[in-house]
């Protein structure tokens, strides 16, 4: 396990991380530049290179955890610290546009289905009435097809979310991903 290669491969996603739950941009450079620290002095103490990711985003977690802690012996922490809700407007609308690419990548039922559902507002009922099917096992299909469009997701972004589920920010993660 070479600590440069974990960090080229993880720090876009502890960035992404830090970001949905700091409100504070500057703060989470920081606390990145601590997990990357503790990354180099650390690796070599980690028994399974299957642990990595849990591994760094517990130090993510503690790093957060021990800012707020040394904050709060100067100041008092406001709820406007704690998380970061304004979401990157140009990279939300960015995204937006890659949305049609992913679900022309999901095979063609699950692609058909979500833009009906999602994009175009047709309601569960109604579309699983449409094609003589159960409510039931359309919600499981939606679900479904919910789930391989995450996949298709995180295979090529790292997308950083606010409490309620917006999209705050994404970048990037593999070259390769020619969707967006």
């Amino acid at each position: 396990m070479n600590a440069e290669t974990v960090i080229a491969e993880y720090q876009s996603s502890l960035r992404a991380f830090l970001l949905s739950r700091m409100r504070n941009p500057s703060e989470v450079d920081d606390i990145l530049q601590d997990v990357l620290i503790k990354t180099f002095q650390n690796l070599h103490s980690l028994k399974s290179e299957d642990k990595i990711k849990p591994w760094l985003f517990q130090i993510a977690r503690n790093a957060m955890m021990d800012h707020y802690r040394s904050k709060s012996r100067d100041a008092s922490v406001s709820q406007d610290d704690l998380w970061y809700d304004e979401p990157n407007e140009a990279a939300v609308h960015a995204f937006e546009g890659c949305v049609e690419a992913f679900l022309f990548a999901l095979p063609s039922e699950a692609g058909d289905l979500l833009r009906e559902v999602d994009l175009h507002g047709v309601s569960q009922k109604e579309y699983a009435e449409r094609l003589g099917i159960s409510y039931s096992t359309l919600k499981s299909r939606v679900q479904a097809s919910r789930k391989q469009l995450r996949q298709l997701f995180d295979q090529c972004c790292d997308i950083a979310f606010a409490a309620e589920g917006s999209v705050l920010d994404y970048t990037r993660n593999s070259p390769g991903c020619d969707r967006c």
